[in-house]
């Protein structure tokens, strides 16, 4: 290179530098193909910077390869301890503005917002070619998560969905296990959870409370129906309500089918049904509350046989504190699964557990760990949870398809949609319908097993409830910002 361009080369990147708001560091993207930045860091743009989006900042930046150079959140309250560790990254409310006024600046984002507006952000960091990491559940519609996984690949941007067990050593040992043969062909996955740890079940508030100083309430509602603001939705019980959140399978549904998935090699569902637990009035009827999630439910989903398995495989889905059986070879004192979560494979030759993140994975009997070696054959992740985050950040620096990660879109886009649609089933069943002789209600979604139509993405035997498959955004919003 000339000493003229060196000099101008020099020159470009101190004034680019100087004027992105007194950054150091320039993004990637401005220096062009072939150039990395002058420390080879990823700069980050967070949309939802506290409580969880505080912690995946946290990790990106720990990862040694990532700088934060921009903070977004709807409420400034929730923003502060972010906004105070970072304190050279700019801030905003409004996310639109900021990638608008600053997407020259930045190479990726990180969104961790609540569920229903995940893919806004996240289809609108794709159209402008940054790469994104998404907290799961990827989105609270199966649409959008379909809408999402193409996204990815037709802009060719590195995505990674923040389900950290993914890329653990714990369902890496159980895919060897099965593998290996050690429990036969696997039938049937039963995953429980004592979530929901927030209120469900329950009315939405009658009171009107005036919003908090620092809280923009309409961005928060976002692509959500107009409603007036209530306490105590932030900063975690949206989860329980239909607009917002995607209830226990939203929560901790990615962290605990991931295993089941990765073993089995599992795509999408054939069909599914549902059970819920009732609140019943003072009088002995059952309650509906049509805006909350019930208090538990039960969903079994139908998958079709696969490269790994010799038939379908039945997967149950419980929360709110129900189990399945105890497996006959566990002792009497030994904890099945984590206590509150656990993942249990029911194989021809025998059973294997997990724990939430399918940490801790163990053949059952307990005895057989010790009697069973088998090599290992799948590489580690350096750092399981916190090389989650690391590992996106070192794709989006080698660019996209040239590293394999662990939960890009085209693996957690799947997985979303069949989570979802245990939603659908659990919504079915929870949805009254009036007597014929005006005297009560029949819950006829709760007898029924929903048929799925992949390629289109419909329920084929019960038409009202495709009406949440892809819901209406509230006017002004849409997926193609």
């Amino acid at each position: 290179m000339s000493e003229k361009k060196a000099r101008s080369r020099r020159d470009f990147i101190k004034n680019t530098a100087i004027g992105a708001a007194g950054f150091m560091i320039v993004p990637r993207n401005v220096l062009g193909k072939g150039y990395l930045a002058p420390s080879d860091k990823l700069i980050v743009a967070g949309v939802g910077v506290g409580g969880k989006g505080r912690s995946d900042l946290s990790s990106f930046y720990e990862s040694g390869k990532a700088e934060i150079g921009f903070l977004c959140d709807v409420d400034d309250r929730r923003a502060e301890e972010s906004r105070e560790k970072y304190p050279k990254a700019k801030y905003y409310r409004d996310w639109r503005e900021l990638f608008d006024k600053e997407a020259k600046s930045f190479d990726a984002v990180s969104v961790s917002t609540p569920d229903h507006t995940h893919a806004v952000v996240a289809m609108a960091a794709m159209r402008r070619k940054k790469h994104v990491y998404v907290q799961k559940p990827l989105t609270h519609d199966i649409y959008e998560a379909r809408m999402l996984t193409e996204a990815a690949d037709k802009f060719k941007v590195v995505t990674q969905m923040g389900n950290q067990g993914a890329s653990g050593d714990g369902v890496r040992q159980l895919v060897e296990w099965y593998d290996a043969g050690v429990i036969g062909d696997v039938h049937t996955v039963y995953i429980f959870t004592n979530r929901p740890i927030w209120p469900q079940g329950i009315p939405w508030p009658s009171d009107k409370p005036a919003v908090p100083a620092g809280l923009d309430w309409d961005l928060w509602l976002g692509t959500a129906p107009q409603k007036d603001y209530v306490d105590g939705l932030i900063p975690g019980s949206w989860r329980g309500w239909w607009d917002y959140g995607t209830g226990a399978l939203g929560d901790l549904g990615c962290h605990l089918m991931e295993a089941p998935f990765r073993v089995l090699n599992l795509e999408y569902a054939l069909d599914v049904q549902a059970s819920v637990t009732s609140v019943f009035t003072a009088f002995g009827q059952r309650g509906h509350f049509p805006d909350s999630f019930p208090p538990s439910s039960h969903a079994t989903l139908t998958f079709p046989k696969t490269s790994k398995t010799k038939g379908q495989v039945i997967m149950h889905w419980m929360d709110g504190g129900i189990k399945p059986e105890r497996p006959e070879e566990l002792g009497a004192d030994e904890v099945f699964g984590d206590g509150n979560s656990g993942i249990l494979f029911v194989g021809t030759k025998g059973k294997m557990m997990a724990s939430e993140y399918a940490a801790n994975p163990r053949l059952l009997p307990l005895k057989r760990n010790e009697e069973v070696k088998v090599p290992q054959t799948l590489k580690r992740v350096p750092g399981s949870a916190s090389g989650h985050y690391a590992q996106w950040v070192e794709g989006c620096i080698a660019g996209y398809g040239n590293m394999e990660l662990s939960a890009p879109f085209k693996k957690s886009g799947p997985l979303t949609e069949a989570m979802l649609m245990a939603n659908l089933a659990i919504k079915a069943a929870d949805t009254p319908k009036p007597r014929a002789n005006g005297r009560g209600f029949d819950y006829p979604g709760a007898n029924m097993k929903l048929l799925w139509d992949y390629k289109n993405m419909r329920v084929t035997n019960l038409e009202e409830v495709n009406q949440y498959v892809k819901r209406e955004y509230r006017k002004g919003w849409t997926l193609d910002f």
